[in-house]
């Protein structure tokens, strides 16, 4: 006969044993959650009978055992805890030894919460809420107090994470590297605006890697720029095949510096957006429709005449906006050079529009932070946030796999 559970017959016990547990709390009048609520003396039950086993193994006998006379250490009793559960707040009676060795591991000594309650205040965090919030969320929910300086402190601790997260090694090459800005307001002496930049890899199996976020001050150039992204490849980046960005001073020659081979795509969507800053709102549809024809031409030389036939109807209204991309023209055509399924994904910074989206939500809610460090640690959070169910690596796997056919030829023997 095996020994092996069957996952099934498991599942059933379970249920039932739920079922009977609701039935009885039903008959007794007892509520579901609550200080005196089922949950909240099944997990006391639970804690406990795990602290009594902790116990046991400590003194290397069990309770009542005759085993134990004269051992020299020996129950003393216990004392009672209240601990802040996933559930609320939970009172426990932790057993005590005569000798005072004992240091349980499931509720640790001078510890009022359990680990799953940081996660819910990391999880807050990340979703934007402020420590005040925070605190009010588990007074409203939980019925519990937690302070403000707990809840910093528990966010704090992942300071030590995000400094592990940011150095950690990364892969040898990467088709393709996006980079973007998000910007958030500091509070230093006055509210400024300030900008956090964020570098998105993917992998040659098509999988998004966010390589890491810098915290700038606005007047970046080309020394920072080499610093990050020799940053980058000290991490164990060799080679990248194209990097999209958005003309941040600087970072092209940065680029080519680090990476020889790199080709700096500026992204299309951006270019675009900063052309209708220059002209009049009831123009917008029209010069989007003439700007097409340039952006999709199939070569370069098609892309010129085209832009010199835009040229020619709009550059003396606004002669800015045949300025913007005279200017951006050797880092706007090199996508034109390849596939139509590597001009689909470079063309534009779609791929890190969806997580700066995400971000500005956590940002939108702090309205501003109190320290240039507070910024970077709440978009990390939200990193560490992302795809929990790895559902999204999936469809990023999937939509990516054309691309990175036309890939492995354009770029024979680099990626592959």
């Amino acid at each position: 006969m095996s020994g092996t559970m069957d996952p099934m017959a498991t599942e059933m016990d379970q249920q039932e044993l739920a079922q009977q547990l609701l039935a009885q709390a039903k008959e007794q009048g007892i509520d579901l959650v609550g200080p005196d609520g089922l949950l909240n003396r099944l997990t006391k039950n639970v804690l406990e009978t795990a602290l009594e086993a902790e116990m046991d193994e400590h003194l290397g006998y069990g309770k009542h055992d005759v085993s134990g006379r004269g051992s020299g250490n020996s129950r003393n009793g216990t004392r009672t805890k209240t601990v802040l559960t996933e559930i609320g707040p939970v009172e426990i009676d932790v057993p005590r030894d005569t000798g005072s060795t004992f240091d349980p591991q499931i509720v640790k000594k001078r510890r009022r919460r359990l680990t799953g309650v940081d996660e819910i205040v990391l999880s807050l965090s990340a979703k934007g809420l402020t420590t005040g919030e925070i605190a009010a969320h588990f007074a409203d929910v939980f019925g519990a107090r937690v302070s403000k300086d707990t809840i910093s402190r528990i966010t704090e601790k992942v300071i030590g994470e995000m400094t592990e997260w940011q150095n950690r090694p990364l892969d040898r090459i990467f088709p393709v590297v996006f980079i973007d800005a998000i910007h958030v307001k500091v509070r230093d002496g006055q509210v400024t605006n300030r900008p956090v930049y964020v570098a998105i890899g993917v992998s040659v199996n098509g999988e998004r890697d966010i390589l890491g976020l810098w915290a700038g001050d606005g007047g970046e150039g080309a020394k920072f720029w080499l610093s990050v992204l020799t940053e980058i490849k000290n991490r164990g980046v060799e080679d990248v095949c194209i990097t999209v960005c958005d003309g941040l001073k600087g970072l092209p020659e940065a680029i080519t510096t680090v990476w020889e081979l790199a080709v700096v795509q500026t992204c299309i969507v951006h270019l675009i957006r900063n052309t209708f800053r220059y002209a009049a709102r009831q123009y917008w549809d029209e010069i989007s429709r003439d700007l097409r024809p340039v952006y999709t031409a199939p070569s370069e030389a098609a892309a010129k005449e085209r832009f010199v036939e835009f040229s020619t109807k709009w550059g003396r209204q606004y002669p800015a906006v045949t300025r913007l991309w005279e200017n951006a023209w050797s880092e706007f055509v090199p996508f034109l050079d390849y596939d139509v399924e590597i001009r689909r994904v470079i063309c534009s910074t779609n791929a890190i529009e969806s997580l700066n989206a995400r971000y500005r939500r956590a940002v939108r809610a702090r309205g501003h932070f109190p320290t240039e460090q507070a910024a970077p640690k709440c978009l990390y959070l939200a990193t560490r946030a992302l795809d929990p169910t790895g559902k999204g690596r999936a469809r990023w796997a999937s939509r990516w796999k054309p691309a990175l056919n036309a890939f492995a030829i354009s770029f024979d023997g680099r990626i592959n």
